[in-house]
């Protein structure tokens, strides 16, 4: 399956346009709603209170904090609000995990400050632990360095896929040995640097944990105009996608399944912004519906 999805604004300000927008995206057949997690920022709204309205408002659409920053958000407690939105929804959500980098921020929030190697520990920990704790079986006693259960019995809810952000080569391999998906960081394609010498680093070592590297699913977020007629160049000087008709955006991510194995695109505005209504409605009724067909 491709994933198509639209990410939307966690800003306070522009709640009524959210809840619009998110309604807009399920009924117009959509799969994903994803929301930022910056906890620390009071201008901006918790990711998983926003996440668990836009879902009590659509019927279909899955909803992903891409992605849930781990440093402020306890492995099992993480657990136990995917389980339970799980289950509220009818499995409608994907747990998106990250290792977290605005440390001077989570600080702020009263949670410690990690070096960079103790967050990636904690991060492979957590994936670890929240999959243990999704669907049911004998209880769970989990002593790690950072993480601790004891005799914690698992939801009976299935843990939804891990999907991850990971940008730096240990949390890249962390990714290869225990996630599901990854979404490249910055914005980067199937084109970009950053993808050329990422990808490599988890095929490797989910190969090395005895998994089938294909089975982790490539998503990306991907900001661009919508235009009414087609650009001259869909891609800046530094290859970075600018956008296009729909004509034009229809023939990248074909090409970006057929050709780079894509499993789907959550789609932004220029710059990382949220796409306004008309851009939204464009990308579901004339852009999505083209490549599901071509992609079969």
């Amino acid at each position: 399956m491709v994933h198509f999805g639209i990410g939307v604004s966690t800003a306070v300000a522009a709640v009524p346009g959210t809840l619009e927008l998110a309604v807009q995206a399920d009924r117009s057949g959509l799969d994903l709603i994803t929301v930022s997690d910056h906890p620390y920022h009071a201008d901006r709204l918790d990711a998983y209170a926003e996440l668990g309205v836009l879902l009590g408002r659509t019927e279909r659409i899955s909803g992903l904090v891409s992605v849930t920053n781990l440093a402020t958000r306890p492995a099992s407690m993480l657990a136990r609000t995917v389980t339970s939105l799980s289950a509220l929804t009818g499995g409608r959500i994907v747990l998106g995990m990250g290792v977290g980098g605005l440390w001077d921020d989570i600080a702020r929030l009263g949670f410690a400050k990690l070096t960079p190697g103790q967050a990636v520990r904690a991060f492979e920990e957590g994936i670890r632990l929240v999959k243990l704790l999704g669907g049911g079986g004998e209880p769970v006693t989990f002593d790690g360095e950072f993480y601790q259960v004891t005799d914690l019995a698992p939801a009976e809810e299935q843990m939804p896929p891990v999907w991850t952000g990971s940008v730096g080569p240990k949390s890249l391999a962390v990714t290869g040995r225990v996630a599901d998906g990854w979404m490249p960081g910055h914005a980067a394609d199937w084109l970009s640097e950053r993808y050329r010498t990422s990808r490599p680093v988890i095929d490797k070592a989910a190969a090395e944990a005895g998994r089938d590297p294909a089975d982790i699913a490539t998503v990306y977020n991907f900001p661009g105009r919508i235009t009414a007629e087609p650009l001259a160049r869909t891609r800046a000087d530094d290859g970075r996608w600018i956008g296009g008709s729909p004509a034009q955006w229809i023939e990248e991510l074909t090409g970006a399944v057929l050709e780079h194995d894509a499993a789907g695109f959550v789609l932004f505005g220029p710059g990382g912004s949220t796409p306004d209504r008309t851009a939204a409605a464009r990308w579901a009724a004339e852009i999505v519906p083209a490549i599901r067909e071509a992609v079969g």
